[in-house]
């Protein structure tokens, strides 16, 4: 799905500590729903230091000491750009988390890092690509302040606007820039996501209409509005439609008409984020129906597509709006998939985890893998904590 980059020459490992033996989990009851598996109930795991064990064995792992970029795996010095910008968010959520300098100090050195290993900037072939970058760099303009993060979003905004083709299927944004007949989920989605959160830093009304503009496209043409499911992409010269249905998708949608509600609270958005959220997790074709969990999508790209799923997921379910046999739906789901993970999903002398969430990997482990669970962990630690926060203040607005 995304273009593999170059193998790196040698780089170093940060001096980081994973914690490995130091077992966080404190089992509490276990009881059994009528959704057929379990849920735990959340205070059973500090999942904050879950999260902070998961993230430590990130950069223990797969950080560059020399390149400042993500290593493509464990145990080699491969890059590949675009998971680049989740291993970044979830430094970012450590940060966030702990307000500890130790992951501050990555910020600039991944920005230069990342610029120079991709060929001295930030552009790419694959529009995703960009998005997500982009995306990355204005959270880390938000968590610092510093307008390079945000010139750099706003340049790498510009190129992705650059794909909006209505030559095939009457708009959309491409895949790639040398296929403009490919319409993707997976560009429409976070290019969505991307307009809408450029116009929370400027204010610019053009940039909340290419947010309407791109998410009416892909519901348009990508979503079923009886089921929820997301369509993988659309080619623009047979019309024909790839109808298999990813976690990676199905979150980008949810996370586009999410973020769309916010903005103009009209309901729709929130009725179709809903619908999305429910098909995944009920779907046999999201599911691991032996494990009541999200399945194995592979260990490569598809490695990541499950965190990325629980970023927005989770961000849903803060929420005070959703319906709330929804919510109970939702965190029954979201605390058994961080119960297996954790205890059935997780190598513990290492701190690595695979593209199963049910079964402990062995040997190699993609940054793709290792990144989805630990952006999962770390969204469960922010579910907790926003809403203690909430609970606390009454106020319903939360961190993206």
């Amino acid at each position: 799905m995304m273009k593999l980059m170059k193998i790196a020459m040698a780089g170093g490992i940060a001096l980081m500590v994973c914690f490995a033996n130091a077992d966080v989990i404190r089992m509490g009851p276990v009881r059994t729903q009528n959704t057929g598996y379990k849920e735990v109930e959340p205070q059973s795991v500090d999942w904050a230091a879950a999260a902070e064990q998961g993230t430590q064995s990130l950069l223990k792992h797969y950080w560059n000491a020399s390149g400042h970029y993500f290593n493509g795996r464990n145990d080699a010095d491969n890059f590949n750009y675009w998971p680049q910008a989740h291993a970044m968010d979830a430094v970012i959520d450590a940060y966030l988390r702990t307000k500890d300098p130790q992951y501050k100090a990555y910020f600039e050195q991944w920005y230069k890092g990342i610029y120079a290993k991709n060929g001295d900037g930030y552009w790419n072939v694959f529009y995703d690509d960009m998005e997500w970058i982009g995306l990355t760099m204005l959270r880390l303009y938000d968590a610092t302040q510093d307008k390079r993060y945000l010139e750099t979003a706003q340049r790498l905004w510009r190129f992705v606007k650059y794909g909006w083709d209505e030559v095939y299927v009457d708009g959309g944004i491409s895949w790639r820039e040398d296929q403009p007949w490919s319409k993707n989920a997976c560009s429409n989605g976070p290019g969505s996501l991307f307009a809408s959160r450029m116009y929370r830093v400027t204010r610019d009304e053009a940039d909340k209409e290419w947010a309407v503009k791109i998410y009416k496209w892909e519901r348009e043409h990508l979503f079923n509005p009886e089921t929820g499911a997301i369509a993988d992409n659309i080619d623009g010269r047979s019309m024909r439609k790839a109808g298999f249905n990813l976690s990676y998708n199905q979150g980008l949608f949810l996370g586009a008409a999410h973020e769309l509600y916010q903005l103009t609270g009209e309901k729709s958005y929130l009725e179709d984020a809903q619908l999305a959220a429910l098909f995944t997790i009920t779907a046999r074709q999201t599911l691991d129906r032996r494990n009541g969990i999200l399945r194995d999508e592979g260990k490569d790209d598809g490695g990541l597509f499950k965190g990325i799923f629980m970023r927005y997921f989770v961000l849903l379910m803060l929420d005070s709006h959703i319906k709330p046999e929804n919510l109970k739906q939702f965190r029954e789901f979201l605390y058994h998939n961080a119960d297996v993970l954790w205890n059935r999903g997780r190598d513990r002398e290492r701190c690595l985890f695979g593209s199963s969430w049910a079964a402990v990997p062995e040997g190699s482990v993609t940054l793709t893998c290792q990144t989805s669970a630990v952006m999962f962990l770390e969204a469960v630690a922010f579910y907790e904590r926003s809403l203690a926060a909430k609970k606390g203040s009454g106020d319903s607005k939360v961190e993206k």
